[in-house]
């Protein structure tokens, strides 16, 4: 059974963590739990706080949602992420089709988008617009190019030089 979106938006939060010791904000709809009092949903909205990093993401959405594995919606927009190192940890969510980006800085905007696409193959939207071949194709070389930077990082000899 899927239920109502989990909605901790305008709660003043500065981490993602901080909404496992909340109640999230009462919808239209009363949103349903399981014995271990947790969700069943697969939207999850943490817009229009002060988080400033994504550290616990994954176990915080584990923590929330009875099905974490079927977050279909991550509302991660107008908070106070300054850029995008803590999202490459971001598996991949089956079944993901629609994101919105946090506030981020404009130079990171490219980065984060390719890899919002590369790692969720299926999203539809992004910012409520349409994610397009060219974003798909760009987002693809984007992971070709890290996946070969790994490759070669990792074959590479250490050595130690003298100062």
């Amino acid at each position: 059974m899927i239920g109502s979106p989990v909605d901790f938006s305008f709660k003043h939060l500065s981490a993602v963590s901080d909404t496992l010791s909340d109640e999230p904000n009462p919808g239209a709809r009363p949103l349903k739990r399981n014995s271990e009092q947790k969700f069943h949903s697969r939207a999850l909205r943490l817009n229009n706080n002060n988080i400033t990093d994504l550290i616990g993401l994954m176990d915080t959405i584990s923590g929330l949602l009875v099905e974490p594995t079927r977050l279909a919606w991550l509302d991660l927009s107008f908070n106070d992420i300054p850029h995008i190192d803590p999202v490459r940890t971001l598996p991949p969510v089956p079944g993901s089709h629609s994101a919105s980006r946090s506030t981020l800085v404009v130079s990171a905007w490219k980065q984060y988008l390719a890899h919002v696409i590369a790692t969720l193959p299926h999203l539809k939207t992004m910012d409520f617009s349409a994610v397009t071949k060219q974003e798909r194709e760009l987002a693809s070389i984007w992971q070709k190019g890290r996946n070969q930077r790994k490759s070669t990082s990792h074959s590479k000899v250490n050595r130690v030089f003298p100062i």
